[in-house]
């Protein structure tokens, strides 16, 4: 059975007086009903998060580095953070390839050191406005998810999830219907299956200015599987309710 998962992308936003406020909300409240709830704040607040999730919640960091170990100021390493106690790592988010030019090689590379160091690898794809105008969308994340995670066979797809993320939705106010978006994580599901990977067991989240509101009709499609939250995992009430917004029956 494929894992539920809501996770929240803090992305450069908190404070020490928001860990404090937010997250043991969060733990206190968001019921476990089969739902993982992750947190993936800063990297410099993963342990004050940590701590104050007191083990109701998992971590995440935002960004890992694609080497080891070395001379790389600034970098953090996969194996670094195991150590601090993470679970999921984000690779290739879209600000992430828009910003600082990462390309799918790159989340390639940054795949191999998580799952290396025993994490789970939560590769982002997307498409652009232009390529889904283009009608490339599907093409565009294929290849994404092709070469993201071309190197993943074996024991380590058990360590793989998939975020779908179209990139004119997030921090837009705008989202895919949820039919749109269903059948994009349905062609996610394919392209898995086409790779020999376990299809029907790797969790697809969809993210895009997802809010409690939207939320029940995306988690209700089949082939959505959670939700990687931004903005709305900033507010304890609205993630709260984003967590609770799985069917019942799911």
């Amino acid at each position: 059975m494929r894992r539920k998962i809501v996770a929240g992308n803090w992305k450069m936003n908190g404070s020490k007086d928001l860990v404090k406020r937010l997250v043991g909300s969060i733990s206190e409240q968001s019921g476990s009903g089969g739902v993982e709830v992750v947190i993936v704040p800063p990297a410099i607040y993963l342990s004050e998060v940590a701590e104050f999730a007191g083990g109701e919640v998992a971590t995440g960091l935002q960004n890992v580095s694609q080497w080891q170990a070395g001379a790389y100021t600034g970098e953090i390493s996969a194996g670094m953070a195991r150590d601090m106690g993470c679970a999921y790592i984000l690779v290739g988010h879209s600000e992430r390839r828009q910003l600082f030019g990462e390309t799918d090689g790159v989340a390639a590379e940054k795949v191999k050191q998580v799952l290396a160091s025993g994490l789970t690898a939560m590769l982002c794809v997307g498409e652009t406005l232009e390529e889904r105008e283009a009608g490339e969308a599907v093409s565009v994340v294929a290849a994404q998810v092709r070469k993201g995670l071309a190197s993943v066979s074996g024991d380590q797809w058990r360590r793989v999830v998939v975020a779908y993320e179209p990139v004119w939705a997030i921090g837009t106010g705008k989202t895919a219907t949820a039919a749109d978006a269903q059948a994009m994580h349905l062609e996610i599901r394919n392209v898995l299956a086409g790779m020999k990977a376990p299809a029907n067991e790797v969790s697809v989240l969809y993210g895009g200015s997802v809010k409690a509101d939207n939320a029940p009709a995306l988690f209700a499609e089949p082939d959505i599987d959670g939700g990687l939250i931004g903005g709305a995992s900033l507010k304890a009430e609205e993630f709260i309710s984003i967590c609770r917004a799985f069917p019942a029956d799911a």
